[in-house]
């Protein structure tokens, strides 16, 4: 079984709450120490680049978890620093998600491309200071003269350039003189440093593409490295929480604002970068690369396929915010990466449905049931209860008549030993109605398929145990035949058949792991009326089924409904057996 990739939390201090991690330890000493003069601020920042996924969840909750722990505040900031890949359509999709996650920025949105003119004063400073240059080389030159992790990079020929020839340069860069690709300005630190990000890397490119929020005011372009950290600078952010990647870019970060506050009279405000894990789940890729290559290829319907761990995917699934966060507080924070089982995530799911979704009937391979006994017009309305693990939400009234639909798997003609469910000549229960014994079979003349039953019912079983004592040893859900509604229903394994989709044999990528199962279409599948009424995000328990989820694709004339998740909780039972 995979392992959580965070320690068992424990007590924290006054501040923070109960909950404790290295993040938490490192704030409540800033916090003692009167480090930002007791403040805290955090920011979300992503790319809008993409849709938010689970990994994004995980930051997001450290972001603002810590900004709430400790009275603090967490901005939402778009790192808008590349038009190419960038559209508005994100923005709002990632603002949606964030609130629908149940976090508030407030009033404190930003972008990056908010402090372009600052970023561009600033790069003028190192300029000015001898301490970035321009470089006319070409970007395959700039990459062969790096270096590697063992062997010095070579200095570029342009690296000495006069800083007022630089200033120059830079100046007529912005005012659109010379083409994409032809020059760029780079820090100039250290070609020969241990830490490749160190060797002069590059800070503006030359860029003749429309902004999403700028359109053609800008021609060149801070790259990522150069912006993050002078973002969190002048968004006075005191503890920059990024995941691991970041780790040895955090170097250059401090370099950039030492150098900016060389000399500098007024000193900018330097915040504290601390690096965590980043999420990995068992049976999902996290890379947005990985999954744009999933939406464009086809391999799945877009971001919001249920089958996508994007939060829109999962949302569109049937998973809640409460058992999301749920999961991010159990796998905790840790320093060192590890893998998640996914078994986990679905228990939390599981947990949280089986207090707030109502139970409904609902059959999937529905299979014709004739009650003979039963009078042919006559319909009753049998109380059925919501949900026995919240009492509160009363009973509501299903109807029974003398043709139903149950499950063809609920009926065996030659049963083996351990089956229970009905046979010829075998009594059981219909959930909320009577006792049923089957009486016969009718089969289609050509194919020999089954297609109904004949039954018998005891009135005087109704609602619960028989009267004489005897008992029954399966209790059957179904709807009746005159009442259903019609309904489609998806039903969603996991998008890779290995643990590790990335596990593949030379020359082969992620896709080569993709389950041809993951989705199975089930139609023609029989619902009690109720359902007809469910709004899309609507989450229900199918009894004996699952947890299921109305779609947006529904119609007035056919509801679909997308499988959450199993009620088999292979988590719970791990957890049971290691006690």
């Amino acid at each position: 079984m995979a392992k959580p990739d965070s320690d068992k939390p424990t007590a924290g201090g006054a501040e923070g709450g109960e909950r404790s991690d290295f993040i938490r330890e490192a704030v409540r000493e800033h916090m003692r120490t009167g480090r930002f003069g007791g403040r805290v601020q955090t920011r979300f920042p992503p790319e809008p680049n993409g849709y938010l996924h689970i990994g994004h969840a995980k930051a997001l909750s450290i972001d603002f978890g810590i900004a709430e722990d400790f009275g603090g505040k967490c901005n939402l900031r778009f790192d808008d620093t590349n038009p190419v890949k960038e559209d508005d359509e994100y923005v709002e999709a990632i603002k949606h998600d964030v609130r629908w996650l149940g976090y508030d920025w407030e009033d404190r949105l930003y972008f990056g491309s908010d402090f372009f003119e600052q970023m561009y004063d600033y790069a003028v400073e190192l300029i000015e200071k001898g301490l970035a240059y321009i470089d006319d080389q070409s970007p395959d030159q700039i990459r062969e003269t790096r270096g590697t992790l063992t062997a010095p990079g070579k200095n570029s020929p342009c690296r000495d350039r006069a800083p007022a020839e630089n200033l120059d340069l830079f100046k007529r860069m912005r005012a659109g003189e010379f083409p994409d690709g032809s020059r760029v300005l780079r820090a100039k630190i250290d070609m020969a440093h241990p830490n490749v990000n160190m060797r002069d890397p590059v800070m503006y490119r030359i860029l003749h593409a429309e902004h999403h929020r700028t359109g053609e005011k800008w021609c060149i372009y801070p790259m990522y490295d150069w912006a993050h950290g002078l973002e969190d600078s002048i968004e006075g952010v005191t503890h920059s929480l990024c995941d691991l990647d970041y780790e040895n870019h955090r170097p250059l970060y401090d370099w950039f604002i030492d150098a900016i506050n060389k000399g500098r009279p007024e000193p900018i405000h330097h915040p504290q970068q601390i690096e965590f894990s980043r999420l990995n789940i068992t049976y999902t890729v996290l890379s947005k690369r990985k999954l744009l290559t999933l939406v464009e290829d086809g391999h799945v319907t877009g971001w919001d396929d249920p089958r996508m761990p994007t939060l829109c995917g999962l949302r569109r699934r049937g998973y809640t915010p409460e058992a999301i966060r749920d999961f991010l507080k159990r796998i905790g924070v840790a320093k060192y990466s590890g893998i998640n089982d996914i078994a986990l995530l679905e228990h939390c799911i599981r947990e949280d449905l089986n207090k707030t979704a109502p139970r409904v009937m609902a059959v999937l391979r529905p299979l014709r049931v004739v009650i003979e006994n039963y009078p042919e017009d006559q319909v009753e309305e049998l109380d059925a209860i919501n949900n026995p693990e919240d009492l509160s939400t009363g009973t509501r009234k299903v109807p029974f008549s003398r043709v139903l639909y149950i499950e063809r798997d609920d009926f065996m003609e030659d049963p083996p030993r351990k089956f229970f469910r009905l046979a010829p000549g075998r009594e059981v229960r219909l959930r909320y109605a009577y006792y049923i014994t089957c009486t016969g079979v009718v089969k289609d003349e050509k194919t020999g398929e089954i297609v109904e039953l004949r039954c018998t019912y005891d009135p005087a079983t109704r609602g619960g145990d028989a009267p004489d004592g005897r008992k029954v040893k399966a209790t059957m859900h179904w709807v009746s035949a005159s009442h259903a509604i019609d309904a489609d229903v998806r039903l969603y394994d996991h998008l890779f058949t290995k643990e590790d989709p990335d596990d593949t044999p030379e020359g082969q990528d992620f896709t080569a792991n993709l389950n041809p199962h993951s989705l199975e279409l089930v139609t023609g599948c029989k619902l009690e009326p109720g359902l007809a009424q469910a709004k899309p995000g609507d989450r229900f328990q199918f009894e004996r089924l699952g947890y299921f989820c109305a779609d947006s694709d529904s119609t007035d004339e056919r509801q679909v409904f997308n499988r959450t998740v199993t009620l088999k909780d292979t988590w719970a039972k791990v957890r049971k057996a290691e006690k």
